[in-house]
């Protein structure tokens, strides 16, 4: 069992220090349009809030990392990363030299994001995931770009993807927790806390799930990719009426993502149809909800989008259930579920978590239910099965 650490995300630390998200990233202005072949893996750009502990090494050095889904590395800062990459030496940075048990490996290590790449050597040595000691490889970021990451609060990134999508072949933690037979199911199940004020913020169970967590039983689904965490979904419905994917679609369960995203045709019809606004960040005036620019390209979450969909907040109680349907049942979230209080620039803003992001063929188009839903519906990662099962959330 891992407890997880609700933390500021990079868009509030932004907030926090009163700098606009568009100002630090001037690419993510309305109109830019970004090349690429988009994410490798279909990651929501926003970040989850939650983080979990780790340690590497003989004796421990502890990190923060991202729990995620849609990727299948695992990378931390390096020490000997230079002074020079600002975001390295604001991070916890794993020292090699100061462990008994690491082992060099030296090959070079990249995966690359849409404000540059995160670079490094790997490495090997012991890695403990709650009380689970493993020998794992794992990545040492020795370049990491100042942006986004020197805004993050976590030190890096724990893939909990399949094999086939770890870069270089190497073999991922959870199969190495696996490969030791100690755990009482080949799954693991994440539950997201939705009382804000309550530590920790969460829990993954690795080996099974916790009926405390949830009500009712599990509904499962086949992967419908093999190698992914990916779904077949049958419909998204506003209220009563199906306004999308009626023919079918594709629908990534990301725990590394904190919005449900879609298609950014798709999403502005859907904010059209409840009523949101698009506004650009730090502002109150309002437009009529348009096509979603293009995010930034990327293998895990980095940014919020730049502009965001909101709603009056007196509205949100009256606001349609947006719906979707999977495996024969329909699994909804009401105005409040869907829609985000913060605090922004001193006013009180009521964003709608959804974001468009258009997938490129192979990998999309594709939808992606992150944090916004998992925090309401249960979910376990079945690898043994290979399938995927929601419970409603207590």
């Amino acid at each position: 069992r891992i407890a997880l650490r609700r933390m500021p995300s990079i868009r509030q630390t932004l907030q926090e220090m009163g700098v606009k998200v568009r100002e630090v990233f001037p690419e993510l202005r309305r109109g830019t349009r970004r090349g690429g072949d988009g994410p490798r893996n279909g990651t929501a750009p926003t970040p989850l809030t939650n983080y979990l502990d780790i340690s590497i090494g003989t004796p421990a050095q502890t990190f923060k990392v991202v729990f995620d889904t849609g990727s299948a590395n695992l990378w931390v800062p390096s020490y000997k990363c230079s002074p020079l990459y600002s975001a390295c030496v604001s991070h916890s940075r794993y020292d090699a030299s100061k462990s008994r048990t690491y082992i060099a490996n030296g090959t070079g290590f990249a995966i690359r994001y849409g404000t540059g790449s995160v670079k490094g050597v790997l490495s090997q040595d012991i890695v403990m995931v709650s009380d689970i000691p493993i020998v794992q490889v794992f990545a040492e970021a020795t370049a990491l770009p100042a942006f986004p990451f020197i805004f993050a609060r976590f030190d890096g990134v724990l893939g909990m993807g399949y094999p086939s999508q770890a870069i270089d072949g190497i073999t991922p933690v959870f199969d190495r927790i696996l490969a030791q037979q100690i755990l009482q199911e080949d799954a693991f199940s994440v539950y997201y806390s939705r009382n804000a004020p309550l530590k920790p913020g969460g829990e993954i169970i690795l080996g099974g799930s916790d009926p405390a967590y949830y009500t009712g039983d599990f509904h499962y689904l086949n992967v419908s990719r093999s190698g992914f965490w990916q779904i077949s979904m049958k419909g998204v419905s506003v209220g009563a009426e199906m306004l999308f994917c009626r023919e079918g679609c594709s629908v990534a369960v990301d725990t590394g993502a904190s919005y449900i995203t879609g298609p950014a045709g798709p999403v502005s019809v859907l904010m059209r149809a409840i009523g949101a606004r698009e506004v650009a960040e730090g502002e109150v005036s309002a437009r009529p909800a348009g096509p979603a620019p293009p995010l930034l390209p990327g293998p895990v979450p980095a940014l919020s989008p730049p502009l965001q969909f909101v709603v009056d907040c007196e509205q949100v109680p009256q606001l349609p259930n947006i719906s979707f349907h999977l495996g024969g049942k329909v699994y909804g979230l009401s105005g409040p579920a869907y829609v985000l209080r913060q605090a922004q620039y001193g006013e009180d803003v009521c964003v709608v978590a959804f974001s468009g992001l258009d997938i490129p063929p192979p990998a999309g188009p594709l939808w992606i239910l992150g944090a916004t839903f998992i925090g309401h519906y249960y979910t376990k990662f079945d690898r043994r099965h290979n399938r995927i099962g929601f419970a409603a959330a207590r």
